[in-house]
C-alpha cells in the first residue's frame, strides 16, 4: 500500500514526520506492507516549520492508485492558506477519496474540506482551529474533542502529534493490533491513544503546569484514583481544602470534585475499551459504586458507561 503525504512549503514538521515513521517501520517489521512517499504539488525540496528541508516527489508524478493512502499535513496560517488554495492539491485529495483512503492531519482539515470530501462527516482538528473549520465549513461536524475520527474512508487527526495516534490505528486496521502496539513500543510512546479520548486532557493542563504546586498532585491522583478524596488531594498538594478549590479552578475551571470525577471517568473510558466490565472499572478508578459510576459518565460524556464500552470497545 502506498502512503502519500501531501506537504507544502511551511508545513508542520511533525504533522509530516510523525505519520511517515510510523508506516516506514511498519514497513520494517512487515517488509513490502507500505511504501511511504513525500510529495508536494511542486516537488521540490520544501521548508517545515522548524526549519528542515524535506525532499519531494510531484503529485503529478506519483498519480493515484486504487487503495492509495493520501495524507495531508496541516501548517501555520499563511502556509495553510496558500495550500487551501492549491486547486491541484484539492483534485488530488477528491481523486484518492474515490478510489483509496484519505486523512488529514492537525489543520490539514481545511485542504480535505475545501476539496469537498469532509461534508456531511464528523472530523477532528486541532483545537485552536475547530472554531475556524466550522465556520468556514458549516456542512462539517467538528468533534471537538477526538484525537482522530475515522468516517468510511476518510480520516481526520487532531494536532500535531495526534497524527501519530490515528497513523498507528490505520496501521492496526491494515496489518492488526499485534503490529501496531510493536510500532508504538518501538517509538518508545507512553500510551496508544484511542480515538476519542480528548485532545485537551486534565492531564496535559497538570504538565503544562509543571512548576504550579497542584501539578505533581493531580499526577499523584491519576495514578491513586481508587483511594484519593478531595481531602487527601489537599494535603498532597500542601494547601487547606479551602486553597485547594480556588487554584483547581485556577488551574483546571473545576472543582476539586469535579476534577478528580473527571480523571476517574478518563480512566475509566480506558479501561471500558479494553473490556473491562463496569463493575471493575468503577471499583479500579475509586467509584463508590456502579451507580455512581454511571451518573458521573452521564455527567461528563453524557453516556452511562454500557453505552462508552459498546461506543469505544476494540471491534
Amino acid at each position: 500500500m502506498r502512503i502519500v503525504l501531501a506537504t507544502f512549503a511551511g508545513a508542520q514538521t511533525l504533522d509530516l514526520a510523525g505519520p511517515a515513521e510510523v508506516f516506514a517501520t511498519a514497513a520494517r517489521d512487515v517488509p513490502g506492507a507500505y511504501e511511504v512517499i513525500v510529495a508536494s504539488t511542486s516537488g521540490e525540496q520544501l521548508p517545515t516549520t522548524a526549519g528542515f528541508r524535506v525532499e519531494t516527489r510531484k503529485l503529478a508524478d506519483v498519480g493515484v492508485r486504487q487503495g492509495d493512502t493520501g495524507i495531508v499535513v496541516g501548517g501555520e496560517e499563511a502556509a495553510l492558506l496558500s495550500a487551501v488554495g492549491d486547486r491541484e492539491l484539492r483534485a488530488w485529495v477528491r481523486r484518492v477519496a474515490a478510489c483509496g483512503r484519505v486523512a488529514s492531519v492537525c489543520s490539514g482539515a481545511f485542504v480535505l474540506a475545501a476539496a469537498g470530501v469532509l461534508d456531511g462527516l464528523r472530523v477532528a482538528t486541532h483545537w485552536q482551529a475547530c472554531d475556524a473549520l466550522a465556520a468556514h465549513f458549516p456542512r462539517v461536524s467538528v468533534d471537538r474533542d477526538a484525537i482522530y475520527v475515522r468516517e468510511r474512508n476518510v480520516w481526520t487527526s487532531a494536532g500535531v502529534t495526534c497524527g501519530i495516534d490515528m497513523a498507528l490505528a490505520m496501521v492496526e486496521c491494515d496489518l492488526g493490533r499485534r503490529v501496531a502496539d510493536a510500532i508504538a513500543s518501538r517509538l518508545v510512546l507512553y500510551a496508544r491513544r484511542p480515538g476519542y479520548q480528548s485532545q485537551f486532557s486534565d492531564a496535559l493542563v497538570a504538565q503544562a503546569m509543571a512548576s504550579d504546586p497542584l501539578a505533581p498532585a493531580i499526577a499523584w491522583a491519576r495514578s491513586h484514583l481508587r483511594e484519593v478524596t478531595v481531602e487527601l488531594l489537599a494535603r498532597r498538594a500542601g494547601l487547606s481544602v479551602r486553597t485547594l478549590h480556588r487554584r483547581c479552578l485556577e488551574l483546571t475551571s473545576a472543582t476539586p470534585a469535579k476534577l478528580l470525577e473527571r480523571l476517574r471517568v478518563e480512566r475509566g473510558k480506558d479501561l471500558l475499551a479494553r473490556g473491562k466490565s463496569v463493575k471493575t472499572m468503577a471499583t479500579s478508578v475509586g467509584f463508590e459504586s456502579p451507580a455512581r459510576a454511571r451518573r458521573a459518565f452521564e455527567r461528563v460524556l453524557g453516556l452511562s458507561p454500557r453505552e462508552a464500552a459498546l461506543l469505544f470497545g476494540r471491534r
